[in-house]
């Protein structure tokens, strides 16, 4: 038998093709990106010289040049607010459309989830249209029912515009997160729900003790999935807004795409290093704090 299932085996070395693209495309670069993010390396020198740690100083110093701590607050409020507000409207779609609605439930689950599909130019070039003040036809039709008061700059006012972009993904992404917790709930035993039933537990206890500890594993991916999106989001942000009005939607990949069109590569490529190690860092601790509250 072992013969056999050898004779089967592929060489390790027929994985050589793929695994020195791998190093060639991924690794190096990542490797030499780190080196960059401690040089001086710019579009205006042929020199590249060795800094230390002088760029991550600049990024931290409070108004040194521009606020990047400012830009990394907006990565971090969009993230956490996208990652509540996809999780939990995601989530009671999926149980409404397993448990609750039965007529068409295929086709609302199509409707639901044709947002995901559709290109992040299309969505935010649409969505500029609805948002404009003045000929949106959000408030367009806000003024129609007489609700003036609603009718906002949405984005183009400072204290609006990060919330319009925070809906317009959220909207787009509702589907995609939803589609994992549909094939998470299917997977429960209905024999858990039946048990619950005849000890006369309610439709709520039910959700509390079965179904949230079982769709843990799912939440902890939807959640990671959701954690590395929001952290390097940036063509939604870049279409709507620009990173504007006054820098108020900037978020870290704005500023690097921003940096290196000045030609301040080495920067740029700090403040990559940086949202690579939050990124390895808050994934980390997410899985283990969300694996930890599914063992309990």
């Amino acid at each position: 038998m072992k013969s056999s299932m050898k004779s089967r085996a592929y060489p390790l070395y027929f994985a050589g093709g793929a695994l020195a693209l791998y190093l060639l495309f991924y690794v190096l670069p990542s490797v030499m990106g780190f080196y960059y993010a401690f040089t001086d390396w710019n579009s205006y020198s042929s020199e590249v010289n060795f800094i230390g740690l002088e760029n991550f100083k600049l990024i931290f110093t409070s108004g040194a040049g521009q606020n990047y701590m400012h830009f990394v607050r907006n990565t971090v409020i969009f993230t956490v607010a996208t990652i509540l507000l996809k999780t939990a409207i995601a989530l009671g779609l999926a149980v409404l459309l397993t448990n609750g609605i039965r007529h068409l439930a295929y086709f609302h689950r199509v409707v639901m989830y044709l947002p995901a599909v559709l290109p992040m130019l299309v969505v935010s070039l649409v969505f500029k249209s609805i948002l404009n003040p003045a000929t949106g036809l959000l408030n367009t039709f806000l003024r129609s029912v007489g609700l003036d008061f609603m009718a906002q700059r949405w984005l183009v006012d400072v204290n609006w515009a990060l919330p319009s972009v925070i809906g317009v993904d959220t909207w787009r992404g509702i589907g995609y997160i939803m589609v994992i917790m549909i094939a998470g709930l299917q997977a429960i035993p209905k024999d858990y729900y039946e048990a619950a039933a005849i000890d006369g537990a309610s439709a709520f206890a039910s959700f509390r003790r079965i179904t949230l500890p079982l769709m843990m594993p799912v939440l902890t991916v939807t959640t990671v999935l959701n954690l590395l999106y929001g952290l390097k989001v940036f063509d939604i942000v870049f279409v709507l807004t620009n990173g504007g009005p006054g820098r108020a939607t900037d978020t870290v990949y704005t500023a690097i795409f921003d940096e290196f069109s000045k030609g301040r590569y080495g920067v740029a490529t700090t403040l990559s290093t940086l949202l690579f190690l939050i990124m390895i860092i808050l994934g980390y601790f997410v899985i283990r704090l969300m694996h930890q509250e599914a063992e309990e």
